[in-house]
Parts: structure tokens; C-alpha cells; sequence
């Protein structure tokens, strides 16, 4: 073991209180492994993603029955049940579902012998947002849980405990977080609706494309700009989410499709080399993916359109009308039901201190409300029939302290914004719903600049230090747009 290595974990590990092994009572995540690399009297640890992890106990085969389904067994006999059917308990750590060995184990979110056999199949009719009860994420609720117990202001643990109980996206973001996400949280869903007796909605962001995040490097994905990359992207990706979703047929599903991806097809096509490399496959990836997924009548898909301060000038909406109306038009028969704007972004929904002028470099629509109210009628004039809006409302409750719109990265000032909601402004009945798609707290971006994927916005002046990697948990940041949420929490 490396020396430094020893080091932190000892600094690590002094700050901890006794416990038990179960090291989510200690604010740290269980490992997925059983690599031992540090043992102290609260149990054996590992390292995974740059963050100690809890090593627990296996149970033996015999009573881990989930092994033979694909599913890890959950590390206690105790551990909370979310739901029961014929094979077993379940339980969810690490965002993912686990078998409850057999033992006496505690009632947890949703009640023993809930069915989870799908129904007939569901149609969206109008707004898919409308009249839903909302599926909250498993994964995002125990980061929370860990997030509060490093707390100890009331006032900020009494917030943060109602976070827990708003929808937000789950993340698609990888071959393998699909295969672990997709399946478990439908059904996770469907049981929550075979219970309450209504229907309940999920929304997964879509966001695996070959030469992910073109012009930006922070969260670049697995898949690269190649045809042996594109053919995994279709068979082990999107085909599989397309039998999944088949499956659960019975449940209404929104899709957020591959943030940033058509936004660059926009705007950086002649300037990053990049997006020229990656241009075939966002096109040919689009096109797939609507064929697959906008033929099932309980599925809804949602373009990502960037935000205000990327398409918003007059220029660049015209030019997205064209981009869009072609990649619509080339996943015939599927459709798509609209766009969704501001994604991981902080551009307020109204900001009346903007105005086109020098400071918003003559952008016409400084806030998303301009920016759709302006988009949607560019959109219609280009022959697009279906135009709604879903608005990223999750981290835009509070102007930012960011000195220039484009900035994107864990920017400070942060604030909750608008809650999880269907139609939620009178008078503009193309928007479906404000919803949190980038669950507050998750990174943007490593400020660490020796990182393979540091990208220089996360080092600027506004950008929050020291941040993770994308996607990993940002307790300083998380806290802050807590505290800053309009309307408060």
C-alpha cells in the first residue's frame, strides 16, 4: 500500500466516530468491490472513484437468491425493503437494487407483497407531466441521507430532508449505470404505481453518444467518435433501453435525449474539431433513437435545446430550426414530443434586469422564458409539429455569481429553483413542466487542472473549488443551493 495512501486514510479515519461496518452510517458509500485496502475497528475499506468505500460481509449464496437474477445481495439481512415479490425482499444501495438475504429485515419506502408485473400498456394523451405522481430516485435520496449526515445546522438538515422528497432525473450516463439504473427504477416505479393506484412517472436523461460533450471536456463520455463505438452505442445502449422500455409498457416514461449533443450541431461545428469528428454520429445517434423509442405510445421524448445564452440569439434559433425539423424528420415514424431547455445550467427562468443590449451581448432573450417564448414560435416556422418545453428549474432559483452567461461550471450563488411541476406558468401552454434534470449536488466538473478531464471553466473565478470529478457528490455546493432556494425550502 502506498504510503500517502496510508496517510489519508488514517486522517480519514480519526475524524470518524465509532460504529458498525456498514459504513452508510458514517456518511461513506459501500463499495461495489471487495478490494481491501485499509482495516480499522469499524471494518475493512476500499477506494472506488477517488472516495473510501465499506467493504461488508457477504452472505453466503444460499441465501443471497438475488445473485441468480443479476442483482447483488444486499450487504445486511436488515437492510430497509422497498419492495417484495415472488423472488424476494428488496432492498437499493449504491443506486442500485439488491436482494435482502433471507432474515428479518425492516419496512422501508413502499410496503411488503407490492406486484410489480406490468399491466396494459399505457398511451400519453396531452402533457405527459400532467396529473402524474413523480417517481422519486432511490440513489438520489441516500445521497441526500449522506449529505445530511455531515451536517449539523437544524435548519439546514430540516432543507435538505425535504429535497428528499422531490423527483428528479435519473442519469442514463454509461453502458453499465444503464444496465444498472433503467430496469431497477422501473420497477421500482411500477411498484409505486401498483400500490398508490395512479399513474407514476419516470424521467431518464438519455446522454451516451459517441464523442459525448464535443466542445467540452468535463464530461466526456465512454464511447468514442468511431464506427466500432457507434455500433456498441446501438446494440449494447439504446437497444437494450428499447427492450427494457418495452417491457414496462404499462407505466409513463419521459426521456431527456443527449444534452449539449444537437446544441453543438448548432454553433461549434466550425470551431471544435471535435464536434466535426462527432457531427455523423449525433446525427445517425438521433435519428436511431427516435426510430426506437418514439414508436411506444408510453414514452415521451425531449430534444435538449441548450439554454438561453447558447441558442438564444436570433441567428442561431433560426439555424436551429433547421437542425431540429431534420433530425425529427429522420426518425420517422417515431416522434418527439418537444425540447428541453437548461439542463445543468443556472440561467434564471426571469431575469428582468437583462435586457438586449452590451451585457448580454445583444442576446434578445437573456432568461429561458424569453429564450422559449422566442424558440418556440422559430421552431413552429420551420415546420416542427410538436413544440413543448420541459425547463431544468434544479439549480436556477438564484441569479449566480458567474460574470459572464456562458459560464457553466459549479458556479457559486447556486439556488434550488422551481419545483418538480406540470404546466406550470399560465398562458404558455406549449411548456409541459418545470423538473430537476440535474439532481442539485452532483458535479459539474473537477477543478483538479492535473485531471485527464478538467475542462477550464471548472478553474475560473465563479467556478466553486475545490470541486470532484462530473457527477460526484459536491457537499459545499449542494448545501449552498439549498440555503439560496427560491422559493425557499
Amino acid at each position: 500500500m502506498k504510503a500517502s495512501i496510508v496517510l489519508s486514510a488514517l486522517t480519514a479515519f480519526t475524524l470518524k466516530a465509532s460504529a458498525d461496518c456498514f459504513s452508510t452510517r458514517l456518511g461513506y458509500p459501500c463499495c461495489s468491490g471487495n478490494d481491501v485496502v485499509y482495516t480499522d475497528n469499524d471494518g475493512k475499506w476500499g477506494v472506488e472513484n477517488g472516495n473510501w468505500c465499506g467493504i461488508a460481509d457477504t452472505p453466503s449464496s444460499a441465501a443471497c437468491w438475488s445473485l441468480s437474477q443479476g442483482y447483488p445481495c444486499c450487504s445486511s439481512s436488515n437492510a430497509e425493503v422497498w419492495y417484495t415479490d415472488a423472488s424476494g425482499k428488496w432492498g437499493v444501495e449504491n443506486g442500485d437494487w439488491c436482494g435482502i438475504p433471507t432474515g428479518s429485515g425492516s419496512t422501508g419506502g413502499n410496503n411488503d407483497d407490492i406486484d410489480v408485473t406490468p399491466g396494459e400498456q399505457f398511451t400519453h394523451n396531452g402533457n405527459p407531466f400532467a396529473n402524474k405522481e413523480f417517481y422519486i430516485n432511490p440513489y438520489y435520496v441516500k445521497e441526500v441521507e449522506g449529505a445530511i449526515a455531515q451536517m449539523s445546522d437544524s435548519s439546514l438538515i430540516a432543507k435538505a430532508e425535504k429535497m428528499k422528497t422531490f423527483s428528479n432525473a435519473i442519469w442514463l450516463d454509461s453502458i453499465k449505470n444503464m444496465q444498472s439504473w433503467l430496469e431497477s427504477n422501473l420497477k421500482g416505479a411500477l411498484a409505486q404505481q401498483n400500490a398508490s393506484g395512479k399513474d407514476v412517472l419516470t424521467v431518464f436523461v438519455v446522454y451516451d453518444l459517441p464523442g459525448r460533450d464535443c466542445h467540452a471536456l468535463a464530461s466526456n463520455g465512454e464511447l468514442l467518435a468511431n464506427d466500432g463505438d457507434f455500433t456498441r452505442y446501438k446494440s449494447e445502449y439504446i437497444d437494450v433501453i428499447e427492450g427494457h422500455l418495452k417491457t414496462y409498457k404499462s407505466q409513463p416514461v419521459v426521456l431527456i435525449v443527449e444534452p449539449d449533443s444537437l446544441a453543438n450541431m448548432v454553433t461549434n461545428l466550425d470551431s471544435t474539431p471535435a464536434c466535426r469528428d462527432s457531427e455523423k454520429y449525433y446525427m445517425d445517434g438521433h435519428a436511431y433513437l427516435i426510430k426506437k423509442f418514439g414508436v411506444l405510445p408510453h414514452v415521451a421524448m425531449y430534444l435538449d435545446i441548450g439554454h438561453a445564452f447558447w441558442l438564444g440569439w436570433d441567428d442561431n434559433r433560426e439555424k436551429a430550426g433547421k437542425v431540429y425539423a431534420k433530425v425529427i424528420s429522420s426518425g420517422a415514424p417515431g416522434k418527439v414530443r418537444g425540447f428541453t431547455d437548461n439542463v445543468a445550467n443556472y440561467t434564471p427562468w426571469e431575469d428582468p434586469t437583462l435586457s438586449r443590449g452590451p451585457e448580454t451581448e445583444w442576446n434578445p432573450c437573456p432568461d429561458e422564458k424569453r429564450y422559449l417564448q422566442a424558440i418556440q414560435k422559430d421552431f413552429k416556422s420551420a415546420g416542427i409539429q410538436s413544440v413543448y418545453f420541459v425547463c431544468d428549474t434544479s439549480r436556477n432559483g438564484k441569479k449566480v455569481d458567474r460574470k459572464h452567461p456562458g459560464e457553466w461550471c459549479n458556479q457559486t450563488g447556486v439556488g434550488i429553483g422551481a419545483r418538480p411541476q406540470a404546466s406550470p406558468v399560465s398562458g404558455m401552454e406549449y411548456l409541459d413542466a418545470f423538473y430537476w434534470i440535474k439532481p442539485l449536488g452532483e458535479s459539474d466538473g473537477t477543478s483538479d487542472e492535473s485531471a485527464a478531464r478538467f475542462d477550464g471553466y471548472c478553474g475560473h473565478e465563479t467556478a466553486m473549488k475545490p470541486a470532484p470529478e462530473a457527477g460526484q457528490w459536491f457537499q459545499k455546493h449542494f448545501e449552498q443551493g439549498i440555503k439560496n432556494a427560491n422559493p425557499p425550502l
